[in-house]
């Protein structure tokens, strides 16, 4: 009885540890970027970067996101958010670059939301939408380093770029992942217009064809019933005339 007792005991000290270890431990979440649908190579999207708040005793107040120059953004535009005052940041680019046949020499190249009340208290996070456009065609990710800032003036910088087969750093960078864009396997617009139009004509056709279909039944139904009913008519005028 003594040794059941005291397995419990060592049983739930064990757990009472763990537990503790647990709560000690911390959160782990960071500043992310996640499309709403599809990023897409060439196309436009909304994304969302996530800002949670990994302190207890503090609010976050201000998050900056710089956005890449490598790969620069011609359109830019948050949506407005109650609470929190945004201020957009362009800058002439080292290197103009080509996007889309244009020359692109100035490029948004930060993103500063600014709190108005208590912005992200402790336990909550929040979504600070961003309509962007045109992705790049060339590239597979787009990095987004950021700062957080808290109330109590300490700032946490998002700003290490995660690497291909090495562990997450301390501090990821947001990344937004692009997809390929429809066609890109090798065929053209030229040769997705095609098919799209084929099958318009093949539809048409179709669609004259059950329309020619319906109104051959229908003529057929009507000297049906216009046989019938002059059958009818001669069948009661030989019952008058015998009578």
């Amino acid at each position: 009885m003594k040794a059941f007792k005291t397995s419990r005991l060592v049983t739930v000290g064990a757990l009472s540890g763990t537990a503790v270890l647990a709560l000690s431990v911390p959160a782990f979440a960071h500043v992310t970027v996640q499309p709403e649908g599809t990023a897409t190579k060439g196309g436009y999207a909304v994304v969302d970067f996530k800002v949670p708040n990994e302190r207890d005793n503090a609010s976050t107040t201000k998050v900056e996101v710089n956005f890449p120059t490598d790969h620069p953004l011609a359109s830019v535009m948050p949506q407005p958010m109650n609470g929190w005052k945004i201020d957009i940041t362009k800058s002439k680019l080292a290197k103009p670059v080509q996007m889309h046949g244009e020359t692109i020499s100035e490029a948004v190249t930060k993103v500063t939301w600014t709190a108005d009340g208590d912005g992200i208290e402790p336990g909550f996070f929040q979504k600070f939408p961003v309509s962007v456009g045109q992705l790049p065609e060339d590239a597979d990710q787009l990095v987004f380093k950021a700062l957080q800032t808290y109330s109590d003036k300490q700032v946490v910088r998002w700003i290490e770029v995660p690497q291909k087969g090495q562990a997450e750093p301390d501090n990821p960078a947001p990344v937004l992942e692009l997809a390929a864009a429809s066609g890109s396997d090798g065929k053209g617009a030229s040769d997705d217009a095609t098919p799209a139009a084929a099958r318009s004509g093949t539809a048409s056709a179709a669609a004259q064809n059950d329309t020619d279909t319906t109104a051959r039944v229908l003529g057929v139904v009507g000297i049906v019933l216009g046989a019938a009913g002059v059958a009818y008519g001669v069948f009661a005028g030989r019952r008058r005339t015998t009578a």
